[in-house]
């Protein structure tokens, strides 16, 4: 009899801790799935369980602590090493953290165990590619023939083909993946650079077309798309976009540029000169910062020859601004005995810029009225 009252004692208690065990994954999950991870994390881990560790392992990725996470995911393998998911979660952290050597070696086991995984295949060809290995493209060719329609393994294998210059393989690759999903922008850019690279600018045209469509306004895309018009003989969508591609900061030079040739095949050729002289100026760096800045420190150290020297090249890197002369006329002021010398460079300030009335001017306009007196009385 006592030995039935301990039994359903015995019973009671594992069922309370099972209910209090469920419970609290529950609130944990809830916690988990509106990203509260910090919270989620000290539930999961009164659980205690291998499927709480897992969770916390992830919450530790998603807040990115990665240390915690890899630790956690450590711990769950070496209690259960058949669980895959967790080795696998486990080799795309690896990746994500720089270590790429012991994502392959998961990775490589996986494949041993479970060799109809593609996604398994994919990941070992990123690690092998992040530690400069060939091998690579195979695992990714391999990915594709366990699913042709493994889009980020055809992606890597048209990518490498298009960089090789392989377009007939780049091409085969990609319209496999866009037969299964014709809106991939990532394809869909790779056939337009197998064809663009291919000078098959008419076949490339639409697919580049294609993309701004899909709202992919990017520089690359209207540079080339750009140039494809230009070489079809269509100007003014070539000119059309060309301006649109005036809008990225990086690309003005180029821009430009084929503005200019545009110009030229359309026979305008004041406006090719002048698109080209833009190009220029846009290609050309901007120095006037960093020669102002050792003007400034020569200048500290009473090296009044060489700072004017760096005031004259910073002005001469930016003519149409007034501060750069003004300090050129200063150091002037300050450098030179002869109040002629002085007086020519603020003279030439006032010339260049006294209409904008700045205080610079004002000053330069005082200084020009003592220096003449000061000429006056010499020669008295």
């Amino acid at each position: 009899m006592r030995f039935g009252i301990g039994l359903s004692i015995y019973f009671l208690f594992s069922f309370l801790a099972l209910n209090a065990q469920q419970t609290s994954l529950e609130e944990a999950d809830s916690l988990y799935a509106l990203g509260n991870y910090t919270r989620a994390i000290n539930a999961y881990s009164r659980a205690g369980t291998l499927e709480a560790a897992l969770q916390i392992a992830r919450a530790y990725n998603a807040i990115g602590n990665y240390d915690k996470a890899v630790v956690q995911y450590r711990n769950v393998v070496i209690k259960d090493s058949s669980l895959h998911i967790a080795r696998f979660e486990l080799g795309t952290l690896y990746l994500k953290i720089g270590e790429p050597k012991n994502a392959a070696a998961l990775f490589f086991d996986l494949i041993t165990e479970d060799s109809d995984n593609p996604e398994y295949f994919y990941y070992m060809g990123n690690a092998l590619g992040e530690l400069q290995s060939k091998e690579n493209i195979q695992y990714y060719k391999s990915a594709v023939t366990l699913d042709s329609t493994h889009l980020r393994s055809l992606f890597q294998l048209g990518k490498h083909n298009v960089a090789k210059g392989e377009r007939d393989l780049a091409l085969k690759y990609t319209d496999m993946g866009l037969q299964f999903y014709q809106n991939d922008v990532a394809l869909i850019n790779l056939k337009a650079l197998a064809y663009f690279n291919n000078d098959e600018y008419e076949k490339a045209k639409p697919l580049f077309e294609r993309l701004l469509e899909l709202g992919e306004y990017k520089e690359h895309i209207y540079n080339k798309l750009a140039y494809c018009y230009y070489k079809n003989w269509e100007l003014e969508k070539a000119n059309e976009t060309y301006k649109a591609l005036l809008e990225f900061d990086n690309a003005r030079s180029e821009a430009f540029f084929g503005l200019g040739n545009t110009s030229w095949r359309a026979k305008e050729l004041d406006s090719a000169a002048l698109y080209f002289r833009k190009a220029i100026d846009e290609k050309r760096p901007y120095l006037g910062n960093e020669y102002n800045a050792l003007a400034r420190l020569a200048r500290v150290q009473d090296d009044l020859k060489t700072a004017l020297e760096y005031y004259r090249k910073a002005y001469q890197e930016d003519i149409e601004n007034p501060s750069n002369y003004y300090q050129l006329c200063a150091l002037a002021d300050q450098y030179y005995k002869d109040p002629n010398v002085k007086l020519r460079y603020y003279e030439t300030f006032i010339e260049k810029f006294g209409k904008n009335k700045t205080y610079m001017s004002v000053i330069a306009q005082k200084r020009i009225q003592a220096l003449k007196e000061e000429i006056h009385f010499a020669h008295d």
